[in-house]
């Protein structure tokens, strides 16, 4: 057992997603994989090298760096074209800015310096460093991240600089979009606990396609209400705060200590310890803890033993438990009795903790 087991988590990542859904599953979370988008390859990106001669083409003023990764593929490609030391020397002969420790890492670790880093890692910021200084005559190259930065382009070109846009990485439709609409189905049912996001678009793909199948509004009540959201940091997050949803994310934005977030909040959320039968149990999520043993639930089920463990001992009849786990359904009192019984069968040894009540309902065991 681990400090997640009894979650699922829903991974929406294509860049390092094998590397978080292992992080994630060594915590003994149940992990559903729905990649939003996909990263097109730089080998053949015809767009990309336009972009770099352009910037050969005469000196550069400023260069800013968005991204870690993004900047190590456009190094990386460059190096490929044969063009990589002369795009080298055009950016140490330029102002660099980066924007946050990861883009900062990545331009140190090709041989650069930067010149200037906002703290709160946001475009916004570099936008009113460069506005702040005469641009009229000025190059400036921007290195974007997934989408096109045409707000911030526009607003160079207003102040009469001369922007070359380097397209690095792009967005595209994930590889399996089956994928992304069970993940928005399982957030509506609430069988998802946990949704984790590493960048802005792919949240702006999940709720597009939660829109699509009509279901963005439902989507939204379960992610303000049951469903937490977790992004790598707060550029991120930018998308959901502007949705109004509550969100969390680690002081440093890295995978492991992202995780590490989601250990110290998701059981905090929903961890129930219980004292029956002089034995402790730990209701955490989709999973009863007895003994060191993890016994798996399906979501109704766990609903069902949550709503039980309220009052442990006290009957809750059959129209109570209908009213409380199956509200958005038409399900009868035989669903209640039907997920009573595969309730117990998935307890196990432990199945005798609901007791029926004759003519009542059910109660959990108090004694």
């Amino acid at each position: 057992m681990g400090p997640l087991t009894g979650f699922t988590v829903g991974v929406t990542a294509a860049r390092r997603r094998d590397e978080l859904v292992a992080l994630l599953t060594r915590r003994g979370a149940r992990v559903v994989e729905a990649p939003a988008l996909r990263i097109l390859p730089l080998e053949d990106d015809v767009a990309l090298r336009h972009a770099t001669e352009q910037c050969l083409t005469a000196p550069l003023d400023y260069v800013v760096a968005t991204t870690g990764v993004g900047w190590r593929g456009w190094m990386s490609a460059a190096d490929g074209w044969g063009r990589g030391a002369e795009l080298a020397a055009a950016c140490r002969d330029a102002v660099v800015l980066t924007r946050g420790p990861k883009a900062t890492g990545a331009v140190r670790a090709s041989g650069l310096d930067e010149a200037w880093s906002p703290t709160t890692e946001a475009t916004d910021e570099l936008l009113t460093w460069l506005l702040a200084r005469p641009l009229a005559g000025r190059r400036i190259a921007v290195q974007e991240h997934g989408l096109p930065l045409d707000t911030f382009a526009a607003a160079l070109r207003e102040r009469g600089a001369e922007v070359v846009s380097v397209p690095v990485y792009r967005w595209a439709p994930p590889e399996d979009p089956a994928a992304v609409r069970r993940l928005v189905e399982q957030t509506v049912r609430r069988e998802i606990h946990a949704l984790t996001f590493t960048s802005a678009p792919a949240i702006t793909a999940f709720l597009e396609t939660a829109a699509a199948e009509g279901l963005r509004e439902l989507a939204l009540e379960a992610m303000r209400a049951d469903v937490l959201s977790l992004c790598v940091g707060p550029v991120c997050a930018r998308p959901l705060l502007e949705a109004d949803l509550p969100v969390v994310w680690p002081d440093r934005g890295r995978l492991g200590a992202m995780v590490r977030t989601l250990t110290e909040v998701l059981p905090a959320r929903s961890r129930r310890h219980l004292q029956l039968g002089g034995r402790e149990l730990v209701l955490q999520g989709s999973a009863l803890l007895v003994d060191g043993e993890s016994h798996w639930l399906s979501p109704k089920g766990a609903a069902l033993l949550r709503a039980l463990a309220e009052r442990p001992g006290w009957v809750l009849s059959r129209a109570e438990l209908l009213r409380r786990v199956w509200a958005d359904s038409d399900a009868d009192e035989h669903a209640v009795e039907a997920a009573v019984a595969r309730l117990r069968a998935a307890l196990g040894p432990h199945g005798d903790l609901v007791r029926t009540v004759p003519k009542r309902g059910y109660r959990l065991a108090a004694g």
